[in-house]
């Protein structure tokens, strides 16, 4: 069975850094490309940034490019999103996702799904 867990998430204020994680388990998580995705209250699901299996090639939205950085440990199979600098506008529920193949900003290429983890930036 197949999971991917996020953790991390939590209430920080404006300003702050917060790096979230992502467990995966069930797959050989090195032949995996990742992907992070966020959804706010109302608003559609929001691509953040993908990483190659191999951690070597990453890819990000133009609204998080230099203030987000993905990473990733293929010993630990856990993906990680570190966040600088966060405003109001970054409140959602972050998803990590996987799939077999290149990195991808297109949520519907992603084969599996974290149930997602809570950020609340307060102003």
């Amino acid at each position: 069975q197949v999971q991917l867990v996020e953790s991390g998430g939590g209430l920080v204020q404006a300003g702050d850094s917060l790096r979230i994680s992502c467990v995966v388990s069930g797959v050989t998580f090195s032949m995996y490309a990742m992907g992070w995705f966020r959804q706010a209250l109302g608003k559609e699901r929001e691509f953040l940034a993908t990483i190659s299996s191999s951690g070597g090639s990453t890819y990000y939205a133009d609204s998080v490019k230099g203030r987000f950085s993905a990473s990733r440990d293929n010993v630990k199979n856990t993906m990680y999103l570190q966040m600088n600098g966060l405003t109001p506008e970054d409140t959602a529920v972050y998803y990590c996702a996987a799939r077999r193949g290149g990195i991808d900003s297109t949520y519907s290429r992603y084969d599996y799904w974290g149930q997602g983890t809570q950020v609340t930036v307060s102003s």
